[in-house]
C-alpha cells in the first residue's frame, strides 16, 4: 500500500472515503465540525439519528454526502477524547479500515488532526496508521488459482492535516511503520508458506537473498557437517528424523561502527514439528508450520534493520530444521551433548524448539553481543497463562527486560514477564544427565522451565527469551495466519537500542 502525507482542509479532500473521528456523545472534532458545515449540518443530523454514538470501535459508512469532495465517509469512534490512549485508538482504526476495506474504495484519506492519543505524538500516530492498515489489507493468495484470488481494493491511505501538524514527525513515523509493516508482511509470508516448501534450505536461501539486498548484509550458512565439528549435539538430534538438513543460518548487519558490539536475534525454525518420536495428536498439526515464527520473525525483523538503515550492528541467527519420526529419529532416553558441553536427556521428542536453541545461543558467545533475545514458539503452557494477547518475556539481566517491556508499551507489540527464579531449576534435574529437557514435575511451570533450560547457554552474555506460542499466530478461523509478531516489539527494541 502507498501512503502519503497531505496539507489538505478534509471538506475538500478528493478521496474514495474520507475517515473522520466522531468522540462519545456523537460529537466532531475541529475538522469534523468544519466538514459537517461544508455538508450544510448533514453529518450532523446523522449523528443525531443515533446510528453511532462515537464509542470506541464504531464504525458507520455513509455514502454520497454533498457538498464535499470525498465519496464517502467513514465515521470513526474513538470514546472520550480526553481517554484515548494507545489500545483504544488500535481498535478503532482497526475497525475503521476494515470499515473502508469492506467498501469498493481504492484510495482512502484520514483526519488526524482531530485524534490526540495520551502521551504519544505524530510520529507514533503516523506510525501506527501505517503499520494497521498495512496489517488489514494483507493477503497471501500465493498457493491459490488465478480465479479464487480476493484481492483488496485499497491501495492508498493519505494521513490528511490542514495547518496543526508537524509533517517532519508524520514522515518520520510512515517510514518507521512502513519498514516494520514490510517486515511484518515478510514474516507473515513465511510463516503461511507450507512445510513441503518453506523448510530449512528454503529459509537459508531467503537469507542469502536478502544479503544481496544490502552491501551492509552478508549471510553465513553452517550446515551439519560443520555443525557436527562444532559439536551441536543438541540441534542435530531435532533433525536426525528427516531427509531435509538442518541450517544453522546467520545474517550479519553492520550499520554501526566495527568496534560496536552487536545485538542478536536468534530465532526458533522449525519448519515442520510433528513432535518427532513423542508424536503429536493428528488435530491441528497443520498449525505445525507455524513452529518456525521465531524464526520468521527474526526475518522480518532484519528486512525492517535494512529499510531503515539503523545505525547499529545487528546479527540475526535462525536455528532451522524439521522435527520428524524416522529410523534415525532421536528417541525419548537418548542423551546428547550440546555444543556448551552439557549433557541433555531428551525424555520428549516435542520439546525439541530449546535443544535447537541452546546450540544457537552457545554459538552467538563468539560475537560477544551487546545483548541477545531469542524468540520461539516454544511452549503451549503461555498460551495457557497469556492467550494470544501478549508474548512471555523470561530474563536474566534487568536492563534487557526493562529495555524490551519499553520497547512493548510503545510499539503495543504486548508482552508479560515472567519469573526465572532459581527455584525452578531443580525442575530441570536428570539422574542421568546435566539436564532435562523438560521439567521432571509434568506441565508445571512450562514456560518457565523451558526458559530455565535455555538461560543455562547465556552466561556469557546479556539475554532474555521471548516466548511467542500464542502471539505468533492464530491457529483456526477467519483469521487463520501468521500475525507478523513481534517484529513490532523487536524493532522498537533495537531502535531504542541505537538511540541509547
Amino acid at each position: 500500500m502507498d501512503f502519503k502525507i497531505k496539507k489538505s482542509t478534509p471538506e475538500k479532500t478528493k478521496t474514495d472515503a474520507l475517515i473522520l473521528p466522531v468522540f462519545e456523545g456523537a460529537t466532531l472534532g475541529e475538522n469534523g465540525a468544519a466538514v459537517n458545515g461544508a455538508t450544510s449540518n448533514s453529518l450532523g443530523s446523522i449523528l443525531k439519528g443515533g446510528d453511532i454514538n462515537g464509542k470506541c470501535g464504531e464504525t458507520l459508512v455513509l455514502n454520497s454526502i454533498d457538498g464535499i469532495s470525498a465519496q464517502r465517509v467513514v465515521l470513526m469512534g474513538l470514546g472520550k477524547a480526553e481517554d484515548l490512549n494507545e489500545s483504544g485508538f488500535r481498535k478503532a482504526f482497526s475497525a475503521a479500515i476494515n470499515a473502508v476495506k469492506g467498501t469498493a474504495a481504492k484510495d482512502a484519506s484520514v483526519v488526524i488532526e482531530d485524534i490526540r492519543v495520551n502521551n504519544r505524538d505524530a510520529t507514533w500516530l503516523s506510525r501506527q496508521i501505517v503499520e494497521l492498515a498495512e496489517y488489514a489489507t494483507y493477503t497471501f493468495n500465493q498457493f491459490k488459482s488465478k480465479d479464487n484470488h480476493k484481492n483488496v481494493k485499497l491501495k492508498k491511505l493519505s494521513l490528511i492535516y490542514s495547518a496543526g501538524e508537524n509533517e517532519a514527525l508524520l514522515t518520520q513515523g510512515t517510514k518507521i511503520g512502513k519498514a516494520i509493516a514490510n517486515g511484518m508482511n515478510f514474516t507473515r509470508d513465511l510463516g503461511n508458506i507450507p512445510p513441503n516448501v518453506c523448510n530449512p534450505s528454503y529459509l537459508a536461501q531467503e537469507a542469502k537473498n536478502l544479503a544481496k539486498s544490502d552491501k551492509n548484509l552478508t549471510t553465513t550458512i553452517v550446515d551439519e557437517k560443520e555443525m557436527k565439528e562444532l559439536g551441536m549435539g543438541a540441534l542435530l538430534s531435532v533433525s536426525a528424523g528427516s531427509a531435509t538438513p538442518a541450517k544453522l543460518i546467520v545474517m550479519e548487519y553492520k550499520g554501526g561502527k566495527k568496534s560496536d558490539k552487536p545485538h542478536v536475534l536468534v530465532g526458533k525454525g522449525i519448519t515442520f514439528d510433528t513432535g518427532g518420536i513423542s508424536l503429536k495428536p493428528a488435530p491441528d498439526m497443520d498449525t505445525m508450520k507455524w513452529d518456525m515464527c521465531g524464526a520468521a520473525s527474526v526475518f522480518g525483523t532484519m528486512k525492517a534493520v535494512l529499510e531503515m538503515e539503523l545505525p547499529m550492528n545487528v546479527i540475526g541467527v535462525v536455528a532451522a530444521a524439521e522435527n520428524m519420526p524416522g529410523g534415525k529419529a532421536t528417541r525419548p532416553g537418548d542423551i546428547v551433548t550440546t555444543m556448551s558441553g552439557q549433557t541433555v536427556e531428551i525424555l520428549n521428542t516435542d520439546a525439541e524448539g530449546r535443544l535447537v536453541l541452546c546450540d544457537a545461543l552457545t554459538y552467538v558467545e563468539r560475537f560477544k553481543p551487546a545483548s541477545v533475545v531469542d524468540i520461539a514458539t516454544l511452549t503451549g503452557a503461555v498460551i495457557v497463562a497469556l492467550g494470544p494477547f501478549a508474548s512471555g518475556m523470561m530474563s536474566s539481566n534487568e536492563a534487557v527486560a526493562e529495555a524490551l517491556e519499553a520497547a512493548s508499551e510503545y510499539s503495543q507489540d504486548k508482552l508479560w514477564r515472567l519469573p526465572l527464579w532459581d527455584e525452578y531449576q531443580a525442575l530441570l534435574d536428570s539422574p542421568f544427565a546435566d539436564i532435562g529437557n523438560i521439567g521432571n514435575s509434568g506441565p508445571k511451570a512450562g514456560s518457565i522451565t523451558a526458559a530455565c533450560f535455555l538461560s543455562r547457554f547465556t552466561k556469557a552474555y546479556p539475554w532474555a527469551h521471548l516466548d511467542v506460542a500464542g502471539s505468533a499466530f492464530v491457529g483456526s478461523g477467519p483469521a487463520k495466519g501468521g500475525t507478523g509478531r513481534p517484529v513490532p516489539l523487536l524493532t522498537q527494541y533495537l531502535i531504542g537500542q541505537s538511540e541509547a
